[in-house]
């Protein structure tokens, strides 16, 4: 029987206690880990194994939670090395420690490390382990999981795609994005592909525009001196928002292959049209929520942007002129996430119509959260009158369909993938450079412009009216995306 140990460098952060740990239990309950089973915890700060279980326990179950057998034989599988992953020494003692774990099983010795580090030491972890040895496949695969930000800007990112390639083939790196993990953003590929009455209708002939929301509630917190140096841009839509972007434009892969599905993701980012320098300004928004100044470890007279709205165009036979709008912001009315795909209006009213009256075109809104589902928008006639329309909505929720807790946590599906070696849901080097070639031109000349152009909008709202105006351009205006749904609140 074949050994699989899960090595999560940086052990000690939240992500492990929040995330990693929760979605492998989860994963463990339903059977799916393999038989082999081993995790190791590395990080400097680390608690011993048997408190570090303790602790886990508590973030997986809940302080009030009775003994579950389940969790125990799940602990069990779960020790800690303190050491420093930048450490040749460390890593040699990590080293010995795999290898007496894998002498238990018959077969072939697997290993996933996990880089939940800071980002700053990625390359400097990748290149001991190769130095070591610790990447070679020579008795089993070994798999390498990198945590966003990848890079924060083209140049960093292809100095850590080539690092990474020094050590490891691409085949072996899993850069993860928990967007792609989420059940709803696969299901845009299902309702897409395995609906034939979709299909043809996803194209500029029938389709006006598209809009992309990620929305959130809270403002920066904690986190002040971080995202000051980040900003919207590089934080949320070089790798969420492009995401969701590919996966509504790209073509049919030839199958559900890992490679043909990263293809076609790949070439939707290709196919969509730089931002050029002089157009900046015209062709996007960025704003600050007020009170963002006052944020502890902002700068008093910041510039960067906890709000931007894009305009993009995809240069391909299926969408030219269609514009994809693209929206995020902090401290906004709602959370939510949500993708607007507006049809264009009727080409003929033969109805008569109240004057100043028009027909509503319609719309399909696909909800990735917190109301997951998809909603399709079109007319009915109102019953005892001569011609009056009124839109309706029919709709799909997957509470409803599924049950209340259907949905797993999106990082309980990418672990399973990446033990199993499926890395379909995984972001390839090509595709982050593709995604910072687009960014970067835009930061630049935000840059480049200091304060002009710089809005601001209340906490609590939908952003700027700079955003309104950007789509009331074209004669649009924004959804509340999946909002209306859930609460009845306006957009």
């Amino acid at each position: 029987m074949d050994s699989t140990t899960l090595v999560i460098f940086g052990a000690s952060g939240d992500l492990t206690r929040r995330k990693l740990i929760p979605a492998l239990y989860n994963a463990a309950g339903k059977g799916r880990l393999p038989a082999g089973f081993h995790l190791v915890g590395m990080s400097r700060s680390v608690l011993p194994t048997t408190e570090f279980r303790a602790d886990l326990r508590q973030a997986a179950l809940g302080l009030e939670a009775r003994r579950d057998p389940a969790w125990d034989a799940f602990a069990a599988t779960i020790e800690t090395l303190r050491g420093d992953p930048t450490s040749a020494d460390d890593l040699e003692h990590l080293e010995r420690r795999l290898v007496e774990l894998e002498s238990e099983g018959s077969g072939g010795a697997n290993r996933l490390y996990y880089l939940a580090t800071p980002p700053h030491v990625y390359p400097e972890v990748i290149a001991r382990l190769g130095a070591l040895g610790m990447t070679a496949q020579a008795h089993g695969w070994r798999r390498l999981v990198v945590e966003k930000p990848f890079g924060s800007d083209l140049p960093t990112a292809q100095a850590l795609n080539q690092a990474i390639h020094q050590v490891l083939d691409e085949s072996q790196v899993y850069r993860i994005d928990h967007y792609l993990g989420k059940e709803t953003v696969q299901n845009v590929l299902v309702f897409r592909f395995a609906n034939s009455i979709f299909e043809p209708l996803w194209n500029r002939r029938y389709i006006d525009h598209v809009q992309i929301t990620v929305a959130e509630t809270v403002g920066v917190e904690h986190r002040g001196d971080f995202y000051d140096r980040v900003g919207v841009l590089r934080d949320m839509f070089q790798n969420h928002l492009m995401q969701v972007l590919t996966m509504v434009a790209m073509e049919p892969p030839s199958s559900f292959d890992a490679d043909a599905l990263r293809d076609e993701r790949s070439k939707a980012l290709r196919a969509v049209r730089p931002i050029a320098a002089q157009s900046v300004l015209s062709e996007t928004v960025r704003a600050q929520y007020q009170g963002y100044l006052q944020e502890t470890g902002v700068a008093p007279d910041s510039t960067t942007p906890t709000y931007a709205a894009l305009r993009l165009f995809i240069d391909n036979w299926r969408w030219q002129g269609v514009p994809f709008y693209l929206r995020s912001g902090k401290a906004m009315a709602a959370k939510t996430t949500g993708v607007l795909i507006q049809f264009k209006s009727v080409p003929h009213v033969m109805f008569p119509l109240p004057p100043g009256r028009s027909i509503r075109p319609n719309a399909l809104e696909i909800c990735l959260q917190p109301d997951e589902g998809m909603h399709l928008v079109f007319e009915v006639k109102v019953p005892d009158t001569m011609s009056e329309m009124r839109s309706v909505d029919m709709d799909f929720h997957y509470a409803e369909a599924f049950g209340p807790d259907a949905i797993p946590d999106a990082y309980e599906r990418l672990l399973l993938d990446a033990l199993a070696g499926d890395a379909s849901l995984f972001t390839r080097a090509d595709t982050i450079e593709l995604a910072w070639q687009l960014v970067d031109p835009i930061e630049r000349a935000w840059e480049a412009a200091g304060g002009l152009g710089l809005s601001s909008y209340p906490q609590g709202s939908w952003g700027p009216t700079a955003a309104d105006d950007l789509l009331a351009s074209d004669g649009h205006s924004w959804s509340s995306s999946c909002m209306d749904h859930l609460s009845g609140s306006p957009g």
